[in-house]
């Protein structure tokens, strides 16, 4: 398949509307009272979290990432797009640290450049 620009960009996209869902859910859920632990309580409050603007936007962010995905797929080979989605990982990890104020460990640090090794050397194989 011929690789273009559009293709790129669209991968990129994917990657920043997952990390966006899941830094926004994260973030949501810290400043939210934990879930009680009666079943009824907890069913209420999760339908609760399904209608908060900001969890509901990390959803959508999902939603759209997996629409733009198909437009991935539709521009490259699985084999040679899926490799990209594993930077979600190190960017979701960071910008965690950065906006959530998580530790990245060495052993993590170490990791993540893994799987960016594994990924340029996946996508050129």
């Amino acid at each position: 398949m011929r690789h273009n620009a559009s293709g790129y960009m669209l991968i990129v996209f994917v990657i920043l509307l997952t990390v966006y869902g899941q830094i926004s859910i994260k973030w949501r859920i810290n400043h939210l009272p934990a879930l009680p632990l009666n079943s009824y309580q907890s069913f209420v409050r999760s339908m609760y979290l399904l209608v908060d603007p900001i969890i509901l936007s990390g959803l959508m962010a999902a939603l759209l990432a997996a629409i733009a995905w198909m437009s991935v797929l539709r521009k490259f080979d699985f084999g040679f797009a899926y490799p990209f989605m594993s930077l979600t990982f190190p960017a979701a990890i960071y910008v965690s640290s950065w906006l959530l104020g998580e530790v990245v460990s060495l052993q993590r640090t170490v990791g993540i450049l893994l799987i960016m090794i594994g990924t340029v050397v996946a996508a050129r194989g």
